[in-house]
């Protein structure tokens, strides 16, 4: 499959990017790097880590056990102190959380999620799901922004 990889900046509502990439495993790599630069234009090294971690872990399970040719990753600010990521596909069977043997090296991937993220969840619609998680920031926010 050739890769197609869209990203746009959102129009209204709000700040955010949404990124079109195809649901295979390469787009794990693309979703890190494109959550890393739209941290980055936003200068929010304080949690830049944490989103691209929760990111790859998000898209991961989107390819994995997601269906459909493409997966949406989404970065927005909700609130001045909140970043959240979001990856969408095209199944509605939700996430579930996995108890792995010591020994084993996968299934962990949403206590990751839970560990590092204030928040997270999943939006079912009719054809696809979201599975997002935010962060608040602290100490850390704009000149600009504080009190």
């Amino acid at each position: 499959m050739t890769s197609v990889i869209t990203t746009k900046a959102a129009a209204i509502g709000a700040p955010g990017y949404l990124s079109k990439l195809p649901r295979e495993a390469d787009a794990v790599h693309q979703a890190r790097l494109f959550v890393a630069a739209v941290l980055n234009t936003w200068r929010l090294d304080d949690v830049l880590e944490d989103l691209v971690l929760i990111a790859s872990e998000l898209a991961t399970n989107a390819i994995v056990h997601g269906t459909g040719s493409y997966i949406h990753v989404e970065v927005t600010r909700p609130e001045t102190d909140r970043v959240r990521v979001a990856v969408t596909d095209e199944s509605i069977r939700q996430p579930s959380r996995r108890n792995p043997p010591d020994d084993d090296t996968c299934g962990r991937g949403l206590f990751l999620v839970e560990a590092l993220s204030d928040a997270w969840g999943t939006n079912v619609l009719t054809r696809s799901k979201t599975v997002w998680a935010e962060i608040v920031r602290r100490g850390n926010m704009p000149l600009m922004t504080r009190a």
